[in-house]
């Protein structure tokens, strides 16, 4: 991680056309929510519209730094372009006192230490979105996904494999979005924070899925959106008071979102998915996966904070900066599975992983750390895949 606030320097590149280094991009957006609406709708001032995707044709791009703006134009994709990508443009300033850019260029990260040579298969198991506590919810497809984790469904091949399960990784959103109190989703987003569940139920079944799990393997589980603890980011560990009977192995690790873990010589970085939710609102890309690894190229793993997504104020470094590739980056609670081998132009490597919220697909992801190969496994009463 590194401090997101870089030295600006303007380079003459053959005559009259510029570097602009490292400068931040900003989206101006007509549908944007702001905190002044959001305040004025908190007092019934000003009604407004629900939307699910925020941009429009009158979309423009901003570069600018702490002096300066210019609109940007040319070859760069305004509606694929988050606020908050650190980016060099190459270029001229036009007479009508806008940008033309005629190349981009991002970070490079560091290389990370070369991966170890497994002698045999290891598997990390990936899940997300497991949505407790909602009513009337059929826990059959969860119940499936433990029973096979802890060897007591599959065929002797399935088994074996999932015997080599040597982590499993909850990605966010345990409970459900019905253990919300209601009268917050009706506050403004910068008050989030007050998210709390409401009913116990979601928590013991969460508890009782968890004893399960970590009485055969280590679990690592990561707070989300409608978990209850701090909804602004990085969001803080989930008690291991609310999980009195899984608490009693020391194989269960509450651990932060973003998360951040060395597993058998893999640096593996990932998020609940809230950022890559938030960059697919106010861009047009459909693709949740180039979404994903546009924050790896730009080396931030949440741009759009603290602009449209909450979090926690830093004065002197970013967190959310990434200096160093990492072997496996994923974002959890997303629409489906989708899988990627990235490699940049210096040759390094990085495996992207969307995984899908459990609640909607009844699917999590195991992966091979050997081949680096993944693959969705479905749990549902009718079939497995």
């Amino acid at each position: 991680m590194g401090d997101r606030d870089q030295n600006i320097q303007t380079l003459p590149v053959e005559g009259t056309r510029e570097v602009l280094y490292h400068r931040d991009l900003l989206q101006a957006h007509e549908l944007k929510p702001s905190i002044l609406d959001e305040v004025s709708e908190e007092y019934n001032l000003i009604p407004q519209p629900k939307k699910d995707r925020y941009t429009s044709d009158s979309d423009t791009l901003i570069l600018e730094d702490e002096l300066q703006r210019i609109t940007l134009v040319g070859n760069i994709n305004i509606q694929t372009a988050c606020t908050g990508m650190v980016v060099a443009v190459l270029g001229e300033e036009k007479e009508n006192g806008k940008f033309h850019v005629e190349d981009t260029c991002f970070m490079n990260l560091q290389q990370p230490s070369p991966l170890p040579a497994l002698e045999e298969d290891r598997y990390i198991f990936f899940v997300s979105g497991l949505g407790l506590g909602q009513q009337g919810k059929n826990l059959m497809g969860l119940q499936l996904l433990v029973d096979l984790i802890t060897g007591q469904l599959g065929s002797e091949e399935e088994q074996k494999k999932f015997s080599k399960v040597i982590r499993i990784i909850l990605a966010g959103d345990g409970l459900s979005r019905d253990t919300q109190d209601t009268s917050v989703l009706h506050t403004a987003k910068y008050l989030s924070w007050k998210v709390q569940a409401t009913t116990v139920e979601g928590v013991k079944e969460l508890d009782d899925i968890l004893t399960q799990l970590v009485s055969n393997v280590p679990v690592d589980i990561m707070p989300g959106e409608f978990d209850p603890t701090n909804g602004i980011l990085p969001q803080q560990p989930l008690h291991k008071c609310m999980f009195p009977k899984a608490n009693a192995y020391p194989t269960l690790n509450c651990v932060t979102n973003p998360y951040e873990a060395d597993i058998a010589g893999c640096r593996v970085i990932g998020t609940s998915g809230q950022p890559v939710t938030d960059i697919y609102q106010f861009t047009t890309n459909e693709d949740r996966l180039e979404i994903l690894e546009e924050t790896l190229k730009t080396g931030h793993i949440a741009p759009t904070a603290p602009d449209t997504l909450p979090c926690y104020p830093f004065l002197k470094e970013d967190p959310f900066i990434l200096s160093e590739m990492p072997h496996i980056y994923f974002a959890g609670n997303q629409t489906k599975f989708q899988s990627k081998l990235w490699e940049d132009e210096s040759g390094q490597k990085c495996l992207l992983l969307t995984i899908p919220r459990f609640s909607q697909t009844q699917a999590g992801v195991l992966l091979n750390l050997r081949t680096m190969d993944a693959t969705a496994v479905v749990f549902s009463s009718e079939f497995m895949e």
